[in-house]
């Protein structure tokens, strides 16, 4: 039988948080039950966000709360010719299409029905592009994202998402063309990760019967949520592991706290 195959990604766009440690406890846990193997991966093609000292501080942090992983960890900016080779099979496959509308044309065109983040479905504009003109705007430079083409799939479960983005050339390979690639070339097997992401994985799903990559089994778990009932965020500044070390707290501290205690 095959040894089953964890991960945890975070991208480093800033230091960790309870929300964090509670999916990287969790999915450490799930590994020793399964007699697994547990993989870390560094999700940084967004390289408008991403930051070196935050990977440096993920290791740190991590470490802190006694977890171990396999090496090398995987880099995704390292890797930017594994997904663009997949984005070349889906564009000869014509399953997506490069987009050249900035954010206020894609939002001047939008559609009345939105995705599960709330954003409006794009109107399918650059879907109408003859391909040779598309090829040399590509050839040009022009700065395009590259969408799914949903209708032509006929998937109910990720056309919720629309003509989805699965790629941003301007700003490196976005998370859902990385991550379904990564997941097949790694031999993940199992992903257990936040509720917040649920909603993505019909979308991922997608990508892989596509490319004809192997879909892992899913697992996707609570999220910790502050004091007014917000879930933990980054971008809402959420209470950092490191803040939480200087000021006394031990990753037994932490541990107990999320469940993951003696006892």
């Amino acid at each position: 039988m095959a040894v089953p195959v964890f991960r945890f990604a975070p991208s480093p766009n800033g230091r960790l948080h309870l929300g964090h440690a509670y999916s990287a406890l969790l999915n450490q846990r799930m590994v020793e039950q399964a007699g697994g193997r547990l993989l870390l991966r560094i999700e940084d093609t967004d390289q408008t966000r991403c930051r070196p000292e935050y990977v440096a501080a993920i290791f740190e942090d991590l470490r802190w709360l006694g977890l171990t992983w396999e090496t090398p960890v995987r880099i995704q900016s390292e890797h930017f010719a594994d997904y663009d080779a997949n984005l070349k099979r889906l564009w000869d496959m014509d399953a997506i299409y490069p987009c050249f509308c900035s954010r206020k044309q894609a939002a001047a065109h939008a559609l009345s029905s939105s995705d599960p983040d709330g954003q409006p479905h794009y109107g399918r504009t650059c879907r109408n592009l003859p391909r040779d003109k598309a090829i040399r705007m590509i050839d040009a430079g022009t700065v395009h994202a590259w969408r799914l083409d949903m209708p032509g799939h006929g998937d109910v479960a990720a056309s919720v998402w629309g003509d989805a983005v699965i790629a941003k050339r301007h700003v490196g390979s976005s998370y859902h063309i990385a991550v379904v690639t990564d997941d097949a070339l790694q031999g993940v097997t199992d992903v257990v990760r936040g509720r917040d992401m649920e909603a993505a994985t019909s979308l991922h799903r997608l990508l892989q019967q596509l490319l004809g990559l192997p879909s892992p089994r899913y697992v996707h778990h609570g999220l910790i949520f502050d004091e007014d009932g917000r879930k933990l965020s980054k971008s809402l500044r959420s209470t950092a592991l490191a803040a939480l070390r200087s000021d006394g707290v031990s990753a037994l501290d932490i541990r107990v706290r999320l469940g993951f205690g003696p006892g």
